[in-house]
């Protein structure tokens, strides 16, 4: 196996995110368009393993955020509650609970787009950073972003998604 070099992680880490912002992007045009996508891929080979979308309001559950069922269903694919050796892309840095999950995985990585602050200016947060989280754990995971943070901020401000969010703010 080969060594990355710093320049080429943070390439590689830009070009995934770049791809998960699109596919997250193609919810945009349905009747359920979200912003928050996230991917597992293989920390060493870069191979996806899982990606999905958030499901809060489809599956009533507000614990359905990308990055719980992105764990969730990778999890169940390997048939293990451990995610050691594995990277999480979300385009949006995790929320506590989000962040949290990613510990209890074990997660390598989670490499974030936009910021908790970002989001906060269209939906609800808890403001708390994912490094925050991850510093006060005794679980260890590097946490990178923002990576490519327009990108995924755009999926914030495409109109579709701003009526959605209106849905969504009236419900507090």
């Amino acid at each position: 196996m080969t060594t990355t070099t710093e320049s080429e992680a943070l390439r590689l880490d830009a070009a995934r995110m770049r791809a998960l912002a699109a596919w997250t992007g193609r919810t945009l045009d349905t009747p359920s368009p979200v912003p928050f996508g996230a991917e597992i891929v293989s920390t060493a080979t870069g191979k996806r393993l899982m990606r999905a979308t958030n499901a809060v309001a489809k599956e009533h559950d507000p614990s359905s955020h990308a990055e719980v069922r992105t764990v969730r269903l990778a999890c169940k694919k390997i048939k293990s509650f451990s995610l050691a050796g594995y990277t999480m892309y979300t385009t949006c840095e995790p929320c506590p609970m989000c962040m949290a999950n990613a510990l209890w995985a074990g997660l390598d990585r989670v490499v974030y787009g936009a910021t908790i602050e970002d989001a906060n200016r269209f939906c609800r947060q808890i403001q708390i950073a994912a490094t925050e989280v991850e510093r006060r754990s005794d679980m260890r995971c590097e946490v990178v972003g923002p990576v490519e943070r327009e990108a995924c901020l755009t999926l914030f401000t495409h109109p579709n998604m701003q009526k959605t969010f209106l849905t969504w703010n009236s419900k507090k």
